[in-house]
């Protein structure tokens, strides 16, 4: 039976490699097969290995997208028509208008605001408008032909497979999607940190009404200092991030590069990633993560070269005040010549009810919003008005980015392909190759605010927004104030690739989401503009041990794979070996071992000092203290001001080593101390209860423990678990580490990799690839990956699969 089953597999093999393997005079022939299928519509090979892991083989770009979305439903049908529906604007008529939005896609809080939105989107017809861009600024020939073979794929698993999981059993928002529908998800995924997260100031921004009257003429003009520290927050902590680092070849074994790259992301929902290899003989064989609903693979590695990326501090979007016309708050002024607003005008369907008709004011810089967030408004006066601009609303380019990745042989190709698709919206990217290579590069799509441009067009609240956080705020009322083009970029109002903070072939380049300054602590980058990040300012605790970590690896040398499984295990509590030995001499020396809460209430905290004297510094599931020094470390930063946490402040000469020796004489310590032990008290918790008995998930009635700790704390392999009082404790956890991996060469021609998707491959429960690698990586284990042909074929696992377009 595994004979024949190999046969199957190798007459296969062959076919697609004569099948790409086209003399030159055939590829216009293969051109025009790939814009008009055959009769016979587009196929795949998929071959399923260990941990339902599909390796895809194709004959074209097309099928490649065939075989992809074919098989992404087949292990997420209902997480990506939950999507679909988002995308539609259609989430009012199935799930209600009140309902919490889905947050995959956007920042929308309701259902109803984000489908005025998305329907705005739909109706003014953005996608194909991008999609009809000819290249590089739209998509390529390939990735247009990996989008419809996408939709066709998923299509023809709906038609052929009954749904299993109960998400979305018999729903009848399950439904057909197409090409714009893919092309729709990777554009509200680029515009995620930008239009994304104004979904709701967009879609409910209004004129003033009165505007003549002398209230609307008086309003309030914005706090600046608000207003930065609320951009800071808002693009501070995007509910996104990632750990990676690339090592030159003279630190490793075998003279090759090592990349390890650790995202995190959200463990449910849209924004997962799926594991995949993709393979055109002859053209492309790459191996590594997608984000659901997107054809290319995001993060991997080929034979040559692989790489990783880490949400960084770029401030993807600006503001620009606008001068109103005193008789018309929906026209503004550029240069003393009046522009009307558009308004759009938008109608969703709701569930139950009525439809609702709402309005959007766009003009020439994008839609006008009227807040940052909740606590900090931008008010639409008679005279003044905001408006957001987002470059990434209409970037398509992420996909042939990736795919130029996918093909790339080194870290200079990775270059190459960020130079001319720039369709990088919101990371970083880290990279090594088989040649020992390193690379990082901040190489994003961000509004082309500089220096010089900012100082000459700030607005008063301009002035402190964007020193402070990278915030542009511009006066929008003068044409000399437009954001110009560089001549090697893509297209006007952004940067072009010779602008990007880039450092290559350092012994190790790190991110940790921090400055691109502080990516090698010995090579330090400086001269790039302010909207990419800060220089010279103190860094985060998880870029500190990051930077330690990785600095000591690369002194130590002689680094291989096994090393980088290591360090994405270590579960080291920088925050703890800063400080846990002086909270625990500062406890034993309280009175009477009392220490009074925030609520007033003496709590008997001896039995902690003990715990945090004992504590090993780790975050690992059987770490006994790890739990009480994690609440007590999240309400000590709430209780003491950053200016009065220690003794040592921050150095710019010694970024990694300062501020340090906690200060514990501050106000604050101890009663942080007692409300974290009254907490765990009150939830019933022991203060030396092993951290995996409270950090968890369940799959399948199966309580699994979790290794990992918060960012906050350095950790880094990030896990974000959510305290719930009333319940006891932790819930499960919703956020963290995702798609791991750690890649390198050892001379043979197949990479030497291992990767773990943490939470698995598949939402539906009733999929054995459920929990699968989430039992490993609550073991830390890792997947062997199977790149090679000989790989493949030799799994125990080994399942093939031939999917074919139904007509």
């Amino acid at each position: 039976m595994r004979s024949r089953l190999r046969r199957l597999v190798l007459g296969a093999t062959a076919l697609f490699t004569a099948a790409s393997a086209l003399p030159a005079a055939a590829a216009p022939s293969q051109a025009r097969a790939e814009q008009h299928p055959s009769h016979d519509g587009m196929s795949a090979v998929i071959r399923y290995t260990e941990y339902g892991i599909p390796h895809i083989l194709a004959k074209s770009y097309a099928d490649l997208g065939f075989g992809t979305g074919w098989a992404q439903a087949a292990d997420e049908v209902c997480t990506l028509a939950d999507g679909f529906v988002t995308l539609r604007g259609e989430r009012s008529r199935y799930f209600g208008a009140g309902t919490a939005a889905d947050g995959a896609l956007s920042g929308a809080r309701t259902n109803l605001a984000s489908d005025l939105y998305f329907r705005g989107v739909r109706e003014t017809r953005t996608v194909e408008k991008v999609l009809a861009e000819p290249a590089p600024a739209g998509p390529s020939r390939e990735v247009r032909g990996m989008m419809r073979g996408w939709a066709a794929g998923y299509n023809a698993w709906l038609k052929k497979n009954r749904i299993t999981d109960p998400a979305c059993a018999g729903a009848s928002w399950v439904r057909p999607v197409t090409e714009v529908d893919v092309a729709a998800r990777g554009l509200a995924i680029a515009a995620i940190s930008g239009e994304g997260r104004f979904v709701d100031t967009i879609t409910t921004a209004r004129p003033p009404a009165g505007a003549t009257s002398p209230g609307a003429r008086s309003a309030r003009t914005p706090d600046a200092k608000a207003v930065a520290k609320a951009a800071d927050e808002l693009w501070g902590d995007p509910g996104m991030g990632s750990n990676a680092v690339a090592f030159r070849g003279d630190t490793t074994a075998s003279g090759s590069g090592l990349l390890l790259g650790n995202p995190h992301y959200p463990w449910q929902g849209g924004r997962r990633f799926w594991q995949s290899q993709q393979t055109i003989p002859g053209e492309l064989n790459v191996s590594g993560g997608s984000l659901l609903g997107t054809p290319a693979v995001s993060i991997g590695f080929n034979a040559h070269v692989a790489w990783s990326h880490t949400v960084s501090t770029g401030v993807p979007a600006s503001v620009h005040q606008l001068r109103l016309d005193p008789a018309d708050p929906t026209t503004y002024l550029v240069d003393g010549r009046p522009e009307r607003m558009k308004k759009r005008t938008v109608t969703v369907a709701v569930k139950d009810g009525t439809p609702v008709t709402g309005t959007q004011w766009w003009t020439r810089y994008g839609p006008v919003v009227t807040s940052l967030n909740s606590q900090v408004p931008l008010p639409w006066t008679a005279t003044t008005a905001y408006a957001l601009y987002d470059p990434n609303a209409a970037n398509l380019r992420f996909a042939d980015t990736s795919l130029g990745f996918s093909k790339a042989r080194s870290t200079d190709d990775v270059l190459a392909s960020l130079a001319r698709h720039q369709g990088i919206p919101w990371v970083n990217t880290l990279a090594a190759d088989r040649a020992g290579h390193s690379l990082y590069t901040q190489s994003q799509v961000l509004p082309r605010i500089t220096d010089e441009l900012a100082k000459r067009c700030s607005t008063e609240l301009g002035r402190t927004t964007y020193p402070a956080s990278g915030i542009a705020v511009l006066d929008g009322s003068r044409g000399d104030c437009a954001l110009g083009s560089d001549p090697d970029a893509v297209g006007p109002g952004i940067f072009g690739p010779a602008r990007m903070p880039t450092l290559k072939d350092a012994p190790y380049a790190e991110n940790s989401n921090g400055t691109a300054w502080m990516t090698n602590a010995d090579r330090p980058i400086t001269g790039y503009e302010r909207i990419f990040g800060t220089v010279g300012t103190q860094l985060g605790l998880r870029t500190r041990g990051g930077i330690e970590d990785v600095a000591a690896m690369a002194d130590r040398g002689g680094l291989t794979v096994r090393d980088l499984q290591r360090q994405q295990f270590a579960n080291r509590v920088p925050a703890g070996d800063l400080a846990a030995g002086d909270v625990a001499k500062a406890c034993a020396a309280l009175p009477g071992g009392t220490a009074t809460g925030s609520d007033g209430k003496a709590v008997d905290v001896s039995e902690a000092c003990g715990v945090l004297k004992a504590w090993d510094r780790t975050m690992d599931t059987g770490s006994r203290g790890a739990l009480l020094f994690d609440r007590f470390w999240r309400k000590l930063e709430r209780a003491v001001p950053e200016d009065r946490l220690w003794k040592v402040p921050f150095s710019a000469a010694d970024p990694v080593r300062t501020p340090n020796t906690l200060n514990t004489d501050a106000s604050g310590l101890a009663g942080a101390l007692a409300d974290a032990v009254a907490e765990l008290r009150g939830a019933g918790i022991a203060l030396d209860a092993p951290l995996g008995a409270h950090q968890f998930v369940v799959r399948g009635g199966e309580r699994l423990p979790v290794p990992g700790g918060a960012g906050q704390l350095g950790v880094w392999n990030v896990i974000q678990p959510t305290w719930d009082a009333a319940g006891g404790g932790y819930t499960e956890v919703p956020f963290g580490s995702s798609h791991l991996q750690a890649v390198g060469w050892d001379g043979g021609p197949c990479p030497v990799a291992r990767t773990l998707l943490t939470y698995s491959q598949s939402s539906n429960p009733k999929s054995p690839h459920f929990a699968d690698q989430t039992r490993l990586f609550s073991g830390e284990k890792w997947v062997t990956s199977r790149f090679c042909e000989k790989d493949i074929l030799s799994s125990p696992k080994l399942r093939v699969v031939r999917v074919h377009e139904h007509r």
